[in-house]
Order: structure tokens, then C-alpha cells, then sequence
């Protein structure tokens, strides 16, 4: 937003939104009458709704109702007024919030937007006049228990399959109870005051033949320049701390025929494609694709490549398209660790990938390591260092950029029953590191070790946390902390390791991998075992491992 500060004055917050809509391209905008107005939410700010794929294409599918009309919000700061940026409407104009979470601590940002809407925040303190609060994305599709108090209805799983059916509720002009309970006989959607006891399944497209594609461009987005284009979704390979690897199972891959009129269009609008997947690198035609692309003067985009699916022809792509920056994801250093965490990658692998960067011309190296993992020793850390020596070796001119975050536990992963490392371990981890790394120049980007612990907290939480997270009007580490300890819980409660037994808050998800598979992958990990594959990396036949 080219205005800053805080806006404590609606006029300001509008006159600051209409400069932003004048820089996008492909707004939707739609008159109200006889139309049923949604308001689709990303709690945080607006450079990082706009570069989020699923948050564009619910835009796109709910304004391709003709009786719907959807205007976006974003989470501005506490002082921003909640405003659509369509029409600048507040949020109490519309009957019905549609949550997109992707992040555990945007949570605090729900929060934040609900308080200032004047609603009372537990879903059970409101009568019929309350809009119906729905939510969805990755973080609640893993653990919907946190902010569970605080919503109607949560979507687990991908929205294409399932918002067919959950407008049709909305269109009939039910009473908030009729709506509830309509809504929690829809597979896939969570209604805490409907589904107890009852399975929640996780809805997934089968078949990708639709597009999913950037619907609004802007330079404030964080790929202002870039037309996005999702080419895959799940991942196969079975990293054991990925929730993603686990959760969008199974793999699936849109064909270049089908993509075809997506690059045409895309390329149309913006000279460069992102193209989007949970492990695009995967894909079995990425090299054709990338071939389509240049064959009508367009270059293209990664978020990364696994090192060890990196070619020549793939990185002359990515050059001649202006990408100059070469991201891989090692993790971690040593190569016990990488068995016992699933990576599959050597640093033989990396090192190739980067000799081959160089070669084609790249000079930019972005790679990201965790600290903390299951079993991880100073000597792992180390190894980290190690690693980067030989890459600065193989790339002695340039820029190498290490990001660097804790290890954080996940559900529906086999680390979900891990615990995480204590902050003062960590703590002395970063630190080896960077004495370790510093002769061979290169930057470092560290993410918060106290807001990791609380990102982990909310992770594995349980209902519990309501009272926590309603506590907090600007939070921080230590009023999250204060705010734990008034309802006598720690972070310890939920960060430490758990035994096979014990039950999680999410056990009423049918989501991704079953528990009896986890285990034995949380088992093989411990034995430095690689990861079992993914059954259905040759297409699904629903063999049983995944809910």
C-alpha cells in the first residue's frame, strides 16, 4: 500500500484501499442485488493474499457464481479498519466470512478481525442476527482445535469438491441452527457443534482438468511480476517433518494439454509464470512445460527444486525467463540425518545442482536448513556448515543465503508425536551456526525461535487454547506465555514428545496418512530407515494409507 502508518480514520483506510485497487488487475466487481455477499478473509496482509494461489481461487470460484458476489479482506495491523477492498464495506455488511488460514499464528489475526467486528468471539455466544464464520486452508486442516470456539464451520481438505454443496446451503435462507446442522452433513466440512464424535473426511479433487491461476494481479503482491499457475498438487516423496507431503496426498499432476490455455492466458497478461505445486519439480512433463513456456517468449518461475531433479535444460529455462536466484531445500548437513528425516538428498546432489547453477549462469543461491530436528546432534549442525563450505567452493563468486528456522512438529506427519527442541538448545544451535558459517560469506535468515515455540503450541494444540488466544489483543511470545499460565498450561504441555497411546486433538480427521502408517515411518525414522513411497505417485488407487 503506498500510504503507511497507522489508519485509525475510515476515510483514510478507504482512500488507501482505492489506490491499491487502482494497481490490480482483474478486480471483480459485482452489484449486491439479489446476490448473496460473502466476504473471503486472508488474516494477514495483502502482498501475501495476493502471491497465495488457494486465496486467489476461492475469489475466482465464488465470483463465478452469478448469485454471489465475494469482496476480499486482508489483515492490515490492529489500528486498519476492517474493510473489503471491492467496496470498502465493513464485515458486518456480510452474512457470511469465509476464512482462508494458511499459517497456525495468523489464528491470532481471526481473532483480531472477529473482536474488532464487534461479534462476541465463542460462535456459541451468537444469535441468529451473527453472520456464519467458515474456515479453511492448511493450518485447519491439520488442527482445527485451537480455533475451533471461535467458527461455525471448517473446511478439511481442498475447497473444489465441497463448495458446491456448502452454498447451496447458504442460498437457502435457513436459520443459524438449520444452516449448522446443514453444514455438518456435508463430508468434509467441520462443524464443532455438530461433528462430535464424528468423523470429518478430507475432501481432495480427484481430477485436476480445471485451472487454478492467479484471477487478480498486483505489484504489491509478493510475485508482483509473475502470473501464477498451479501445475501439481501432493507430494510422494514422504519427507517426515512436511506436513504438505502428507496432508495433499495423493500426488497429481495437470497434463501440458491441459495447461496449454493456462500459459497462453497467463502469458498474456505478465512476461513470467510461477509455477505452483507442492513438489513442482516433480512433475513428469516439467521440462516440456518449461519448453511450452519459452516457445512463445515467456519464462517461468519455482518456488524450489529438489536438488537431485535439477537439468541443465531446467535451469536454462529459469535464466532465460530473468529467475537468477536458484532455491533448494537440503534441510539438514549430515547424511544420517537426512535418512532419518526422509530427505532422499545427498550433498553429492546439492553440490551437482549447484556446479550445474553456475554453469548456466545463476549466481544466487537461497537454501533452507532447520535446526532441531529428531536426533539432531551439535555434529549435525556442523555438517550444515560443512555443506556450505563445499557449496561456496563450487559457487566462489555470488550470493549464498541460508534460511534457517526450527524444527516445529506437525500433525499427520510421523514427527507428530516428536517433540520440539527446548528454546535454550536451539538458541545455542543458531548460534554454532553462525560461527561455523561465517568464514564462507554468505547471509543468514533466522526465524523467530520464541514465535516457532508458539507456532508450535498452536500446531498440536487442543480447544484449551481458545481461552489463550482470546486473551490476547496484541500478542507477543511472553503474553502468549502469561496468557498460558493464567489457564495454567505451559508450552511444555503441548511441545513435549508424546507416546503412541495418547490421543490428538485432530484424531477426528480422516486426513492424509492413517496413524497405524505414521507410526511405523516415526519408527523407521529412529532406525535411519528411508520413508516408505507414497502408493500412489503412478496415480491413486486408493490403497488405504491415506483417509
Amino acid at each position: 500500500m503506498r500510504a503507511s502508518g497507522p489508519f485509525r480514520s475510515p476515510a483514510q483506510a478507504r482512500q488507501a484501499l482505492l489506490r491499491r485497487l487502482a494497481d490490480e488487475e482483474g478486480t471483480i466487481r459485482k452489484d449486491w442485488g439479489g446476490r448473496l455477499p460473502v466476504a473471503l478473509i486472508f488474516p494477514n496482509r495483502y502482498p501475501l493474499a495476493m502471491a497465495n494461489l488457494g486465496f486467489q481461487t476461492l475469489y475466482g470460484l465464488l465470483n463465478a457464481e452469478a448469485d454471489v458476489v465475494c469482496e476480499r479482506f486482508t489483515w492490515e495491523g490492529p489500528d486498519f479498519p476492517a474493510l473489503s477492498l471491492e467496496s470498502q464495506r465493513p464485515l458486518g455488511d456480510f452474512p457470511f466470512w469465509a476464512f482462508s488460514v494458511p499459517f497456525e499464528l495468523d489464528g491470532f489475526h481471526v481473532l483480531d478481525l472477529i473482536r474488532r467486528s464487534d461479534l462476541p468471539l465463542l460462535a456459541s455466544e451468537r444469535d441468529d442476527s451473527a453472520p456464519i464464520l467458515l474456515a479453511g486452508g492448511v493450518a485447519l486442516s491439520a488442527n482445527p482445535a485451537p480455533l475451533a470456539p471461535f467458527l461455525d464451520a471448517i473446511a478439511v481438505g481442498e475447497a473444489e469438491p465441497l463448495l458446491g454443496e456448502l452454498l447451496e446451503v447458504l442460498r437457502a435462507g435457513l436459520s443459524r441452527q438449520e444452516t449448522l446442522a446443514a453444514l455438518s452433513r456435508i463430508p468434509g466440512l467441520y462443524v464443532p457443534t455438530h461433528s462430535t464424535g464424528r468423523p470429518v473426511v478430507r475432501r481432495w479433487a480427484a481430477d485436476l482438468s480445471f485451472a487454478t491461476t492467479s484471477v487478480v494481479l498486483t505489484p504489491e503482491s509478493e510475485f508482483g511480476d509473475v502470473f501464477l499457475i498451479e501445475i501439481a498438487r501432493g507430494c510422494g516423496f514422504g519427507c517426515r517433518f512436511c506436513l504438505a507431503g502428507h496432508l495433499t496426498r495423493p500426488p497429481r499432476y495437470r497434463s501440458l494439454e491441459t495447461l496449454r490455455p493456462q500459459i497462453a492466458s497467463g502469458l498474456a497478461r505478465r512476461k513470467r509464470l510461477g509455477l505452483v505445486g507442492a513438489a513442482v519439480s516433480d512433475h513428469p512433463e516439467l521440462e516440456e512445460i518449461a519448453r511450452a513456456i519459452r516457445a512463445q517468449g515467456g519464462g517461468f518461475t519455482l518456488a524450489s527444486v529438489r536438488a537431485d531433479q535439477v537439468t541443465p535444460a531446467l535451469l536454462e529455462g529459469l535464466r532465460a525467463g530473468g529467475t537468477r536466484t536458484l532455491t533448494l531445500a537440503p534441510e539438514v548437513g549430515s547424511a544420517r540425518l537426512a535418512a532419518a528425516i526422509g530427505k532422499g538428498l545427498g550433498a553429492e546432489e546439492v553440490l551437482r545442482a549447484v556446479e550445474m547453477a553456475r554453469a548456466a549462469g545463476l549466481r544466487r543461491l537461497k537454501l533452507y536448513f532447520m535446526l532441531g530436528l529428531p536426533g539432531e546432534t551439535e555434529e549435525d549442525v556442523r555438517a550444515i556448515a560443512g555443506l556450505v563450505r563445499e557449496v561456496r567452493r563450487r559457487m566462489p563468486e555470488g550470493t549464498i543465503t541460508l534460511s534457517v528456522a526450527p524444527f516445529v512438529p506437525k500433525p499427520h506427519t510421523p514427527f507428530q508425536w516428536s517433540a520440539m527442541a527446548p528454546a535454550e538448545v536451539l538458541r545455542e544451535r543458531l548460534r554454532l551456526l553462525r560461527q561455523e558459517v561465517r568464514p564462507f560469506r554468505v547471509a543468514l535468515e533466522e526465524e523467530s525461535i520464541p514465535w516457532s515455540r508458539v507456532q508450535g503450541v498452536l500446531a498440536r494444540g487442543d480447544e484449551r487454547l481458545a481461552g489463550a488466544l482470546a486473551a490476547l489483543e496484541r500478542p507477543t511470545p511472553a503474553g502468549w506465555r502469561r496468557a498460558l499460565a493464567s489457564l495454567g498450561l505451559t508450552e511444555e504441555d503441548y511441545l513435549r514428545e508424546r507416546s503412541r497411546e495418547e490421543p490428538f486433538p485432530w484424531d477426528n480427521l480422516v486426513s492424509g496418512p492413517n496413524r497405524t502408517f505414521l507410526w511405523q515411518e516415526w519408527e523407521r525414522a529412529r532406525r535411519g530407515q528411508p520413508p516408505l513411497p507414497c502408493p500412489a505417485l503412478e496415480g491413486c488407487r486408493r490403497c488405504g494409507v491415506c483417509g
